[in-house]
């Protein structure tokens, strides 16, 4: 199955333009599921239809869901109160019920994953259309499994589970209670959930799409998001222009806003695939304007860019390990060595990677950015370096 994954900064018409996707992708044949967190029914304005926790037909071939995270929410805290009833208990803490929850703040961004993972298994569609957030909330949503997967790692390390018959003992030599089974056991399906999700969105048949509306703040909001996916080690299929108007206009105020919009366009050309959609001179509803806005089709080549590692010891005696970061700033740029990970920092961007196991044995010899690439040079630490090599 394929996934598209649109964002765009807000009021971008993201979420039209995820609706037109879904809706042409349909139109051929192909079984698509459109999928959306926002609170709003924006999806269900666009496609005609009224969209909420159960997933509706919005056409043939055509589904759309948005995952109720309230409901989600309430079945997960019941569950924690369930398994830690006895320390609860201990605690003198009164449970909550479901009636009274309401989410916490990112409740919609879990829900949504969790539905992309269980869309993505089901095998039910071809197509899996997933309307992302605006973009800063889409970049931080696209790092949560990986970074939740590393505080599970670091705060409840696997192999300490390994040694559950000596937890008893370890607990009265260091005078406290250890962990319970159960916390393990939780923290272990967390991570195969979370697992799931981040394979999805690392999966080579994975897309991420961008929309943005050609103008100064269309530009810098491209620039940012195409820095954080770059750091996400992702790169957009194609960026969509929309709104685009016609070349020619001879309203004055128009050919003003034409003439910003062709300035923008020419500067992503050199970096992007540029689609345009051009204005409709209304917001687009129903089906008939979807259909109208003529957005790009599916296309076969993946999000996901190679992180390569070059073999120079013959040359330089060092390796060097390359990131693309197209439009990275050499001031904005950070990077620390931390054991077997690396930091590294972009902006406001920050991203902790596992060093691949041959650098592990290496020492950091310095870094440079050229050409829109970070190259880092490893040199063999001679304790830890094969002989001979």
């Amino acid at each position: 199955m394929r996934t598209i994954l649109i964002t765009g900064p807000g009021g971008s018409g993201r979420s039209t333009l995820a609706a037109a996707t879904a809706q042409a992708a349909a139109g051929t044949g192909t079984r698509t599921l459109l999928l959306g967190a926002d609170r709003g029914d924006t999806l269900g304005a666009a496609l005609g239809v009224v969209t909420g926790a159960a997933p509706v037909e919005a056409a043939e071939n055509l589904t759309a869901w948005r995952p109720d995270a309230t409901e989600s929410f309430r079945a997960d805290l019941t569950a924690f109160q369930d398994r830690a009833s006895t320390a609860l208990e201990l605690l003198g803490a009164a449970r909550l019920d479901a009636e009274e929850v309401t989410p916490l703040p990112g409740a919609e961004e879990l829900a949504l994953l969790r539905a992309l993972r269980d869309a993505a298994l089901s095998e039910v569609y071809d197509l899996l259309v997933v309307d992302l957030p605006p973009t800063p909330h889409a970049l931080a949503l696209l790092a949560l499994p990986e970074e939740l997967r590393r505080y599970l790692r670091r705060l409840l390390p696997a192999e300490r589970q390994a040694a559950r018959a000596l937890r008893p003992v370890l607990g009265r030599l260091a005078g406290v209670p250890m962990p319970s089974e159960w916390l393990y056991d939780t923290a272990g399906r967390w991570d195969v959930e979370l697992a799931a999700v981040e394979a999805v969105l690392a999966d080579r048949d994975t897309t991420v799409r961008l929309v943005a509306e050609p103008g100064p703040a269309g530009a810098d909001a491209v620039r940012e998001a195409g820095l954080a996916l770059a750091l996400r080690g992702l790169r957009p299929d194609v960026l969509v222009a929309n709104r685009v108007l016609p070349e020619s206009v001879e309203d004055t105020w128009l050919a003003g806003l034409n003439a910003q919009q062709r300035k923008t366009l020419d500067e992503w050309q050199g970096t992007y695939d540029v689609r345009h959609v051009p204005h409709l001179g209304h917001d687009p509803r129903g089906t008939d304007d979807l259909t109208a806005l003529a957005v790009p089709g599916v296309d076969a080549a993946g999000s996901a860019v190679e992180w390569p590692v070059t073999d120079r010891l013959a040359e330089d005696g060092v390796l060097v390990w390359g990131i693309p970061l197209p439009g990275a700033i050499r001031d904005e740029l950070d990077l620390v060595r931390r054991g077997d990970e690396l930091v590294v920092t972009v902006g406001r961007f920050r991203r902790i990677v596992p060093l691949p196991s041959a650098l592990r044995r290496c020492t950091v010899a310095g870094a440079a950015l050229r050409e829109g690439e970070l190259r880092i040079r490893f040199a063999p630490d001679p304790d830890l370096w094969p002989q001979g090599r």
